[in-house]
């Protein structure tokens, strides 16, 4: 894809995790100095999003993120292939690698409200001689999560290729299909988000419940 923004500036590859870092910052000054101010300003009372809310709002927009990567990809797969780069996966496509922005911004946002939320949640519900290990918990859980895609991968990866087809998460990005594989992702992700409600309202109200937006 095409990483220019000007005809001499050029983003580097490794560089568009950045806007997943930028619109979290930015997402939770907007979140904390603007939007509940102003809410609880209309409202007249403190207003808050419990953490289980947070969480909530942070799942369904990772499903949004991987929704929006399965659509970016599928587009430029189809551009590459028109290209005549069916072969070549390391041609430069036709087309602006601005469309990876949206989906970065959607994972930034997502991880502001699910992390944030969970540290909320292990903080608000463990005992007190427990809260120091609430980070811990978040990030166990993220060694967990990384753990569990690897496998996921390795699992896509064996079943795809069989019959002497090409893989959905080949090496060579334009013959594989990863834009099935971030829709498996997405689907994967409703899946959990139905079963986070469905242990949300079994879990009952939180202490920091608040007043919901």
């Amino acid at each position: 894809m095409d990483r220019h923004i000007t005809s001499s500036f050029e983003i580097p590859a490794g560089s568009f995790g950045m806007f997943v870092v930028v619109s979290m910052s930015l997402w939770l000054c907007l979140y904390d100095r603007i939007i509940l101010p102003l809410a609880s300003k209309i409202k007249g009372q403190s207003v808050s999003l419990s953490s289980k809310n947070r969480m909530g709002i942070g799942i369904f927009l990772g499903c949004i993120s991987m929704s929006a990567s399965a659509i970016v990809e599928s587009v430029r797969r189809k551009r590459a292939i028109q290209q005549g780069f069916s072969d070549d996966p390391h041609a430069l496509v036709n087309m602006s690698a601005s469309w990876l922005i949206p989906q970065n911004i959607f994972l930034g946002v997502a991880q502001a409200f699910n992390a944030i939320g969970q540290i909320e949640f292990y903080y608000s519900e463990l005992p007190k001689s427990m809260s120091s290990i609430a980070l811990s918990l978040n990030l166990l859980g993220s060694s967990i999560a990384n753990l569990i895609a690897s496998l996921i991968i390795s699992i896509v990866d064996d079943i795809t290729k069989r019959g002497g087809h090409e893989s959905w998460v080949s090496d060579n990005m334009n013959q594989g299909h990863y834009d099935y594989y971030c829709w498996l992702l997405a689907g994967l992700g409703v899946v959990n988000f139905v079963y986070y409600i469905a242990c949300s309202k079994a879990y009952g109200p939180c202490k920091n419940q608040g007043i919901t937006i």
